[in-house]
C-alpha cells in the first residue's frame, strides 16, 4: 500500500482548519498529521512531524503567511499550497507567494466560509496531491534573464504576421515571468492562457507589465494581437484568436469548462490552428493534467512550430509530458531557453535543439 501524503494545515481560523482537515481526511491517500493556528506553532510542528505538504493561510496573527513562507523556503524548502481570499488584495498577495516558492494556491471564499469551502474541497485535495511531487524551487533571479535583441527600430508596426501562443498551469506564473521578461519590445504578438481564477489574472498581467519590455494586459474581446503586446486570458473565460482582415483579434467567451478548465489552453490553441496555422508558434509550459497537449498537436499538424518545457525546469511535468508523448513538440527546452526558441521560430530562423530533444 502506498504511503499517505502527510499534511500540516496552518490557519488562524478554527473553522477553516476544521473544513480543510475534513476535506483532506476524506481522501484515502492523504493523512492530516497536525494543525497550527500560526507560523510559530507551525515551525515547531514542521520540525516535529516532518510533513510532506503544508497548507498555509496568507493572513495570520503574529507573523503573516508571506513572511513565514519566505523564511521556510530559505531554511527548509518544502511543498506549500497557499489558502488565499478571492479578493484583489488576496490575489496580489498570492502572486507574491508563488514568487517566493509556493507550489499553488486555493482561493478561499470571503462569505459563508463553511458552505463555500466545502465546494473547493476537491480542489484542495487535488492541489495537495500535485504539490507532494512538485519540484520545489527557489525564486528565479530575473536579473539573470537576458533580454533578446530587438530587430525593429523606430515605431512598432500595428500588425503582427506571427503569433506566439503559450499555455501554462501550476508553476506557470514564474515560468511566464522568465519567458516574457526575455522578450524585446518588437516581439511578435503573444497570447497566453494560464489557469487562474478571476481577479488573479488581472493582477498577474499588471505585475508582468511593470517587469517586461512588452505590454502585458488581461485580454478583452476585440483586443488586437500586435507586435510588442502579450494578452492573458481572463480567469473564468476562454480566449480565442480570430482573423479579421489584416489583423488578429481575441474573443473572450464563456462556455463549458474544457479539460476541467476555463480558460482552457486547448480552446486557445485550437482557435489558432484554425485561423493562424503556420503563422503561429505554440508553447506549452509547466502544469498538471493534459490541457493544451492535443491543441499543441493540432497546431503542429497545421504547420506551427512548437516548444515544450523540459521536466527539469517544470514545477509539475504534466501538460508538457502529455504533449511530448503525443509527438506535439518540435523542441523540448529548459525555461530559460524557451523565449529564444519561440522568437527564432517566429522570425523564421533555426533553433539548435539539445541532443536529447525531439526535432521536427
Amino acid at each position: 500500500m502506498a504511503q499517505k501524503i502527510r499534511v500540516l494545515v496552518v490557519d488562524d481560523s478554527a473553522l477553516t482548519r476544521q473544513v480543510l482537515v475534513s476535506a483532506l481526511s476524506s481522501a484515502d491517500d492523504i493523512e492530516v498529521i497536525g494543525t497550527a493556528p500560526d507560523p510559530y506553532v507551525a515551525r515547531d510542528k514542521i520540525k516535529e512531524l516532518e510533513p510532506d505538504v503544508i497548507t498555509l493561510d496568507v493572513e495570520m496573527p503574529r507573523m503573516d503567511g508571506l513572511t513565514f513562507l519566505e523564511k521556510l523556503m530559505r531554511g527548509h524548502p518544502m511543498p506549500v499550497v497557499m489558502v488565499s481570499t478571492l479578493t484583489e488584495k488576496g490575489s496580489a498577495t498570492t502572486l507574491r507567494a508563488l514568487e517566493l516558492g509556493a507550489v499553488d494556491f486555493v482561493a478561499k471564499p470571503t462569505f459563508d466560509v463553511r458552505k463555500n469551502l466545502a465546494l473547493v474541497a476537491q480542489d484542495v485535495v487535488e492541489k495537495v496531491r500535485v504539490a507532494r511531487f512538485a519540484h520545489v524551487r527557489t525564486p528565479f533571479d530575473l536579473g539573470s534573464v537576458r533580454r533578446l535583441p530587438q530587430v525593429t527600430h523606430g515605431a512598432l508596426p500595428e500588425t503582427t504576421d506571427k503569433i506566439i501562443a503559450v499555455g501554462a498551469s501550476t508553476g506557470g506564473t514564474e515560468a511566464l515571468k522568465v519567458f516574457l521578461t526575455a522578450m524585446p519590445p518588437d516581439a511578435p504578438g503573444i497570447v497566453i492562457t494560464q489557469h487562474m481564477p478571476q481577479l488573479f489574472t488581472k493582477q498577474f498581467a499588471e505585475r508582468l507589465n511593470t517587469l517586461c519590455a512588452i505590454e502585458v494586459k488581461e485580454a478583452e474581446t476585440g483586443d488586437r494581437v500586435r507586435t510588442g503586446r502579450a494578452l492573458i486570458a481572463p480567469g473564468n473565460f476562454h480566449m480565442k484568436v480570430e482573423r479579421q482582415g489584416g489583423y488578429y483579434r481575441v474573443a473572450v467567451v464563456e462556455g463549458e469548462t474544457v479539460n476541467g478548465h476555463r480558460p482552457s489552453v486547448d480552446v486557445m490553441f485550437d482557435s489558432l490552428a484554425e485561423h493562424a496555422g503556420k503563422n503561429c508558434v505554440g508553447v506549452i509550459m509547466t502544469g498538471m493534467g493534459n490541457d493544451g497537449a492535443k491543441g499543441l498537436l493540432n497546431l503542429k499538424q497545421k504547420g506551427s512550430r512548437t516548444v515544450a518545457q523540459d521536466e527539469a525546469t517544470c514545477v509539475v511535468f504534466g501538460m508538457p509530458r502529455v504533449a511530448i508523448q503525443l509527438g506535439a513538440a518540435d523542441l523540448v527546452l529548459p525555461i530559460d531557453r524557451m523565449a529564444e526558441a519561440a522568437l527564432a521560430f517566429a522570425r523564421g530562423g533555426a533553433v539548435k535543439p539539445p541532443s536529447s530533444a525531439p526535432t521536427k
